[in-house]
């Protein structure tokens, strides 16, 4: 079993989005019993929250049940439970650094577990392309700031097909 979770500020819409749409994508390639998904946040802000009304509107407008989910924060323990843990953004990241570099599994593989989303996608496989004119992985927009859940699904998305076919390739 491959176990996956996404990870965003507060666990309300990137990590929430994602974890729905990795799920049904599971689903629909026949594999749900190869994986266990979930999502977590890097901050206490919205524990116990369902996902943003928002994210629910745009994954049913897109046919994808919304899993059932309340915002929770990642722990420095979880880190030897998932196979990876998919950031969306720069500060995802350095939270997730500080947060989980505390776990001694951490250290065994100096953080190899944790990876961005879009850095699944490879060039031309995404619009806007997946990395910006310096090369650098671009982030997952939050849409609590931008409000637009659309740009936000169309990312999470094709990071989403891009590491479901990464791993059914290696399987």
């Amino acid at each position: 079993m491959f176990r996956i979770l996404f990870v965003c500020h507060g666990n309300i819409c990137r990590s929430t989005m994602a974890q729905s749409v990795m799920t049904e994508l599971v689903r629909r390639a026949g594999r749900d019993t190869d994986f266990l998904i979930d999502s977590a946040a890097t901050t206490r802000e919205a524990l116990g929250c369902t996902p943003h009304h928002g994210t629910v509107a745009e994954l049913k407008r897109r046919g994808i049940p919304v899993a059932p989910h309340r915002a929770r924060q990642i722990t420095a323990a979880e880190y030897g439970d998932w196979d990876l843990i998919v950031g969306m953004d720069d500060e995802n990241m350095g939270d997730l650094e500080r947060i989980l570099s505390r776990s001694p599994a951490w250290h065994l593989d100096g953080g190899a577990r944790v990876q961005k989303l879009l850095s699944f996608v490879a060039d031309g496989d995404a619009s806007p392309a997946p990395r910006d004119r310096t090369g650098r992985v671009r982030d997952v927009a939050d849409p609590w700031y931008t409000g637009d859940f659309t740009a936000t699904y169309r990312d999470v998305l094709a990071g989403c097909e891009a590491l479901l076919a990464q791993l059914t390739a290696r399987a």
